[in-house]
């Protein structure tokens, strides 16, 4: 029976809230920004087209790589801990990024912020849903992914701004002073956590070759159609998944509780809606920056108030969706989300050189009125397929099906983009090639989000 009375319940809610808002904020923020300073990084470093998709790619793969492992881990020794470590590296790796002397370098440090980035995303939100009823748990995923939104919102405009006026090196230091405020909340506001027994350890071996064998599949994915090795790379990550799979079902303390994915379908299935969902949409806001600023010569600073417009509508609708997902059936919800997704993506595979911007503005409201309905809908649905004493397992799941799905997203996009530019410095690239980049992009990745809506339909169907 617990002990805490309703006003420290209340109390303790509260702060975690609080925390997972600052996180969700931060962490959004710093990647959305970073998408509207591409093409400013790429000619400081003079990066060509294909490689500059590994300043997304390299915090994505590290990411989900390691929010399973961490999650796990949390689960064992306790989620708190976790969190404050994940946003202290986040904070110097930010930093560390402002002085990268060149782009080996900041890949490097990209790579690093991806390791605290896992450790936030892994526990962040499982905290979150523990500490409130399950009558309120749309409502509050709904206020966590708003603060999703709001990072995703002010990312472009003031990335853009800074950029614009002052260089991409000095929003590293609004990322750090972000990351700075994230992290002195959690040492402040964070409820203190029980320390847990260490009964059970997780085995070395396990770890190694779940990061190893799905690395080496990402790895092969993202290099797709550029050299034979690829193709060699994403056997063998296919192979040892299968591998590593076989021996988890035999292990004391697996890394992934694969009993959780026999026990419950509805988890199964939902993730992959959450899967196909991520890697359809994720590149849009990396696509626009280059559409806008290449291929339609606009400024960083009014490109980013043009992509304002999905992530402010997905931040005001989604607390509003949540709610609704409580009330209603979030299955059906979740399918009018990802329908709208699909006319988005659609839409916007139709953009060019002359097309109205109203016309590029109505497919992005379209996409963020469809990211609201399906993000927190879907999100409640998955906790509710298991037990709380899963939520870090299902945490850490979320988190790998989000960045796994956005890693295929750019995957997608970068065998485009050898197969249209080329490897070829990014500001030597005519604008018509990016446009028609751009709406093969879009119409690949509407066939994608197709497939993530047949399973949406699915689970409603039941």
């Amino acid at each position: 029976m617990s002990t805490k009375t309703p006003d420290n319940q209340k109390s303790i809610q509260r702060a975690v809230l609080v925390v997972a808002l600052i996180t969700n904020f931060s962490n959004t923020f710093a990647a959305s920004s970073i998408n509207i300073a591409v093409p400013h990084i790429g000619k400081e470093f003079s990066a060509s087209a294909t490689s500059l998709t590994w300043v997304v790619l390299a915090f994505l793969m590290t990411t989900a790589l390691l929010a399973i492992p961490f999650g796990r881990i949390a689960d064992l020794r306790g989620r708190t801990s976790i969190l404050k470590i994940g946003i202290l590296l986040f904070c110097l790796t930010s930093f560390l990024n402002i002085f990268a002397p060149n782009m080996e370098m900041f890949l490097v440090f990209r790579v690093l912020q991806g390791i605290g980035a896992a450790m936030i995303f892994a526990t962040n939100l499982a905290i979150l849903v523990d500490v409130f009823p399950a009558n309120r748990r749309g409502w509050v995923v709904g206020i966590a992914v708003t603060a999703v939104f709001l990072g995703a919102s002010f990312g472009p405009v003031i990335g853009g701004l800074i950029t614009h006026a002052f260089g991409w090196r000095i929003l590293f230091v609004a990322i750090t002073i972000l990351a700075a405020v994230a992290f002195i909340t959690a040492m402040v506001r964070s409820p203190k956590e029980e320390k847990k027994e260490a009964t059970e350890k997780l085995n070395g071996v396990s770890v190694a070759l779940f990061i190893f064998s799905l690395g080496v599949l990402m790895y092969g994915l993202v290099t797709l159609a550029q050299n034979i090795q690829s193709y060699i790379l994403l056997a063998a990550g296919i192979v040892l998944i299968i591998i590593f799979v076989r021996r988890e079902a035999r292990v004391a303390v697996p890394v992934i509780e694969i009993r959780v994915f026999k026990d419950s379908p509805l988890f199964v299935v939902s993730n992959l809606a959450a899967f196909f969902n991520f890697a359809a949409l994720f590149a849009i806001i990396y696509l626009m920056s280059i559409y806008l600023q290449l291929g339609r010569g606009l400024s960083a600073d009014v490109s980013g108030l043009i992509m304002i417009t999905q992530p402010a509508i997905q931040a005001v609708l989604s607390p509003v969706m949540g709610r609704l997902s409580d009330r209603k059936s979030p299955y059906i919800i979740a399918v009018a989300g990802q329908a709208c997704c699909v006319g988005a993506l659609l839409m916007l595979g139709f953009i060019g050189a002359q097309t109205p911007i109203m016309y590029v503005l109505g497919g992005l409201i379209l996409a963020g009125f469809g990211i609201s309905l399906f993000t927190p809908s879907n999100t409640s649905i998955i906790y509710s397929s298991v037990s709380n004493k899963d939520y870090g397992v299902a945490s850490s799941v979320i988190s790998t099906a989000r960045t796994f799905g956005q890693t295929i997203g750019m995957a997608f996009l970068t065998i485009i983009i050898n197969a249209v530019i080329g490897n070829v410095p990014i500001e030597k690239v005519p604008p018509a090639a990016i446009i028609q980049d751009t709406q093969i992009s879009f119409f690949i990745f509407t066939g994608i989000c197709i497939i993530g809506l047949l399973f949406s339909l699915r689970r409603a169907a039941k």
